[in-house]
């Protein structure tokens, strides 16, 4: 089966562009010309990956982003921008884009990050073993589901790698340039804000008390490190 890639762009020149070389690859794909339409088609359709544009008519890329988060409709996504545009990679990747790439591209270049992303995504899918426990945390890989008691917690795809991982490792101490490269396969020069932002997530979601956490435990100058609770 060819992996589905959408394209959304509301520069008919472009996506013409992408959608040929992309074919030419040996990708299936579809278009999507404003946010609205990107909502609509992601939600009707399978895709393996969305190429988005970051400034959309109706919708932006980052408002795109956000709702299918919030829709839990995983699909990775390579943002596209401008260079003129401020973008947050940070505030994009936390939103769920899996990498980006600013216009002008090199299409030989938007081909290696989508394969690159499809490759990362499939490495990172679900661990073949059963499940963890720790304290009252149940982690099943094979699922991506995770439970706190018997009551199902919800997390992004990102956010349950990061859980994963942490907990894979549990009691080592993990820095945020490790953990950066083992669940985002980035090295951002030192920029490691999008790990604490997604620490800060999961804290909501599994410890009893955030400002004392019982789960993920900060080692200050270190990193992070997830333990059984006591």
């Amino acid at each position: 089966m060819k992996k589905r890639i959408l394209i959304v762009d509301d520069e008919m020149s472009i996506v013409t562009l992408l959608t040929f070389n992309l074919e030419q690859a040996g990708f299936a794909t579809d278009a999507a010309y404003d946010g609205t339409e990107a909502i609509e088609k992601a939600e009707k359709e399978s895709y393996d990956l969305i190429i988005l544009d970051l400034m959309l008519p109706e919708r932006d890329g980052m408002d795109v982003c956000r709702y299918l988060q919030h829709k839990q409709i995983d699909i990775p996504i390579l943002m596209l921008t401008a260079k003129d545009e401020e973008f947050d990679k940070v505030l994009g990747l936390e939103l769920g884009a899996d990498d980006y790439l600013t216009k002008p591209f090199s299409v030989k270049e938007v081909i290696a990050r989508v394969k690159a992303i499809l490759r990362r995504t499939e490495k990172s899918g679900t661990p073949n073993v059963g499940f963890l426990k720790i304290g009252d945390l149940s982690i099943y890989p094979d699922r991506y589901e995770a439970k706190m008691d018997d009551r199902l917690l919800t997390f992004t795809r990102k956010e349950f790698e990061l859980l994963y991982y942490l907990a894979s490792h549990k009691g080592n101490v993990l820095s945020r340039d490790q953990l950066l490269s083992a669940v985002w396969n980035y090295d951002f020069a030192g920029d490691t804000r999008i790990v604490d932002v997604h620490i800060s997530h999961l804290r909501e979601k599994i410890e009893p008390n955030t400002r004392k956490p019982m789960y993920i435990k900060t080692i200050r100058g270190l990193g992070y490190k997830l333990e059984e609770p006591t």
